[in-house]
């Protein structure tokens, strides 16, 4: 039987900067390393997971020296359920080198010529910010490395927590999380309790078995709440208590729903999704709009900081109300009704059929009659839809991490538009797709904004003009 080969150890790496997806940067020996939990200024050992002929992925193996930067995180789950990646760095820090990866990857992926970058716009609050968490049920909870080193017999029990990073299979059980409103963490202890005491089966992913799957907790800043249990099998009885009991102990939710789901997958999104009490529906407000969050909607997953981003567009587009303004991969349409008001028309394309009929509903609810959105994907009907409304002022582009599809970006240089406004949750596509476009327009301004503290995602606007003369 063949020896398993094991994994190679570097010794003495300085970690000088960080790359894209939050890793730290080393060098030794002309070779670049990548190194997961590593803060600039480490002296490390690591070992490495993944070896090619000039980088590697690693891991910390010995922390010889820690870097004058890095801070004792806050969270006790931190080093294992990858929720807040970031936490041992101190917010402004964080911030620092947010700005810093925005700028190297624009200009390293896509050779961009770039202006002085406008200061990151950071996040308050910095803990407790987001307004969706999902939870996973699991028969058994993860142990960590050191519980099993300690050869201890450990008792294992449920979990209701989220995945250990790379696993789809492993949960870490969660007692408190700083993500979301602590009333989220009151409810998910409870619902656990609950379940414990009354001999409800958690799911088991291997078998694909149990009662208790997934859990979903929405909330909004007008303190309205939504719970959405995901259930593998269909126990009415069990289901109905469960939800009775919810409502009696937490009066503050205020829209539950629920859904079997005996796919493969932990996705709801493609299945029906049941109203058990409640309007279906929570709000949340953005300046003077408020906008409905169903249980499918997609929403900005931190409301505070969803606003500097939409004021940050709306200062790069300086709309006049003569404009005609495009908002392609429009979602609920929360973009293009926040910059309704300062122009003539706003035209949004999104290819999801549900988040269409939400800004539909967002539009009616708002009283906004300037709005007109349709749902398709934005290189299919881009053309059509010219034709229909015209040549477009201002085109605003929020597209998924993948960036745009090359047909989109062809489009929307044969638009022609004197101004687009990009807003991108991935500068790596976000520079590919800039680099496609910069024979064609300057990019006039650029800021990142933090929408996740504690994390290493950003997002940025990017204001680009039409050459004159093109």
């Amino acid at each position: 039987m063949a020896r398993r080969r094991r994994n190679k150890i570097v010794e003495f790496i300085r970690l000088n900067n960080f790359a894209t997806e939050g890793k730290a940067l080393g060098r030794k020996e002309g070779k670049v390393y990548f190194v997961e939990n590593g803060v600039p200024g480490d002296l490390v050992d690591v070992i490495v997971v993944k070896n090619r002929t000039d980088y590697a992925k690693a891991k910390i193996h010995r922390l010889i020296e820690p870097s004058p930067e890095r801070i004792e995180p806050f969270c006790s789950h931190f080093e294992w359920c990858g929720g807040c990646k970031w936490q041992f760095l101190d917010y402004e820090n964080q911030l620092k080198y947010k700005q810093q990866i925005v700028t190297d990857t624009l200009k390293r992926i896509g050779k961009l010529t770039l202006p002085e970058p406008l200061p990151i716009a950071g996040a308050k609050p910095t803990t407790y910010y987001r307004n969706k968490m999902e939870y996973s049920f699991s028969h058994t909870r993860w142990l960590t490395p050191q519980e099993i080193e300690n050869e201890e017999i450990i008792e294992q029990e449920p979990a209701l927590g989220m995945h250990v990073p790379g696993f789809y299979d492993k949960i870490v059980d969660i007692q408190h999380c700083y993500l979301q409103d602590d009333l989220a963490n009151q409810i998910r202890n409870w619902v656990k309790s609950y379940a414990l005491e009354n001999d409800l089966s958690f799911f088991n992913i291997q078998q694909q078995e149990g009662l208790l799957r997934t859990m979903f907790i929405r909330n909004t800043t007008l303190n309205e709440w939504m719970i959405i249990m995901n259930f593998y099998e269909d126990e009415p009885k069990k289901i109905i208590e469960l939800l009775s009991h919810l409502e009696q102990a937490f009066p503050q939710i205020t829209s539950f729903h629920y859904v079997h789901n005996n796919k493969g997958n932990d996705t709801i999104t493609d299945l029906p999704i049941t109203c058990w009490k409640g309007k279906g529906y929570i709000n949340e407000q953005l300046g003077d709009l408020t906008f409905k969050i169903s249980p499918k909607s997609f929403f900005q997953t931190n409301s505070y900081q969803a606003k500097t981003l939409y004021d940050i567009v709306l200062k790069f587009a300086n709309l006049k109300l003569s404009d005609v303004v495009y908002d392609l991969y429009s979602g609920t349409g929360t973009i293009g009704l926040y910059m309704a008001k300062y122009c003539k028309q706003v035209i949004g394309i999104e290819s999801i059929e549900d988040a269409v009929l939400d800004a539909q509903i967002n539009k009616n609810n708002n009283q906004i009659n300037n709005a007109t959105f349709y749902a398709g994907e934005v290189r299919s009907l881009f053309e059509e839809v010219v034709q229909k409304h015209g040549k477009a002022d201002v085109i605003i582009v929020d597209p998924p991490r993948a960036g745009l599809h090359k047909t989109a970006v062809e489009l929307l240089l044969q638009s022609n538009a004197p101004k687009i406004i990009y807003v991108s949750c991935n500068p790596a596509t976000q520079a590919r797709d800039l680099s496609l476009m910069e024979h064609q327009y300057d990019i006039k301004q650029y800021q990142p904004v933090d929408m996740f503290p504690h994390t290493y995602h950003i997002e940025n606007v990017v204001e680009l003009v039409l050459k004159e003369g093109e």
